[in-house]
């Protein structure tokens, strides 16, 4: 089970209370209804999936109910940081990037399924 810190809480609780909401500081269009499809559909629904630290929405739904940002390390599921929505992305140390850890699969512990 993972911890999350719920910054308006102010304490740590089970990953079961909160509700992962996307990227976190995306670059909203001034006047959506003036852009291209294509820009629609690049807002809307590309998003990167990055090996290492994103930086995410999420809602505390059985807690506060209130939406906070947080920066997790893909590979190890690690949340490095957690803060208020609204507050600018923090400076984080270039040596967090993910861990070259290889993630064991079924496949490499089984073999390969059929």
């Amino acid at each position: 089970m993972l911890l999350i810190y719920c910054p308006y809480c102010e304490e740590e609780r089970s990953e079961l209370e909160f509700r992962h909401g996307g990227d976190a500081h995306i670059a909203r269009p001034t006047n959506i209804a003036d852009i291209s499809d294509e820009a629609f559909e690049e807002y809307f629904f590309l998003r990167d999936n990055p090996k290492g630290l994103i930086f995410e929405r999420w809602r505390h739904i059985h807690g506060c109910g209130r939406f906070f940002n947080a920066a997790r390390d893909t590979v190890s599921d690690k949340f490095v940081t957690s803060y208020k929505a609204g507050e600018p992305k923090p400076d984080l140390p270039a040596a967090t990037p993910a861990s070259d850890k290889t993630v064991e699969t079924y496949e490499a512990l089984e073999g390969v399924a059929k």
